[in-house]
């Protein structure tokens, strides 16, 4: 179960269909076992207003939300580090291993090492 949102720990990611980086960022969450809360900007528009006023203006997704920190476009690695600081414990430490190959492949190719059109 996932904390409220806003609470430290709690991730909230606002995506929207046909993303490729969203789709590698669910990837990579699952991979490494993260709870997320997705929330489709196209069916909210609250959502999307809130990840406007987060970016600036653009509908930049997929956009984060780990308590009150705002990440825009992060990688997984990036998601649980940050989860990592706002709660001590909630995970291995840094340098663990992700679980699942398919959580590997998702960090391979959002760093652009399998296809190297795909980085951002």
């Amino acid at each position: 179960m996932n904390p409220p949102a806003g609470a430290p720990g709690a991730v909230r990611v606002y995506w929207r269909p046909g993303c490729p980086y969203c789709a590698m960022l669910r990837l990579g969450l699952r991979g490494a076992r993260v709870p997320a809360e997705w929330v489709n900007i196209w069916e909210d528009p609250v959502a999307a207003a809130r990840v406007r006023a987060i970016t600036g203006g653009d509908e930049t997704v997929p956009t984060v939300m780990i308590g009150t920190q705002a990440m825009v476009n992060p990688s997984a690695g990036q998601v649980v580090a940050a989860i990592r600081d706002a709660q001590p414990g909630a995970f291995p430490p840094a340098g663990t291993r992700v679980a699942s190959w398919l959580g590997r492949m998702a960090g391979l190719v959002s760093r652009g090492r399998l296809w190297p059109g795909a980085q951002r």
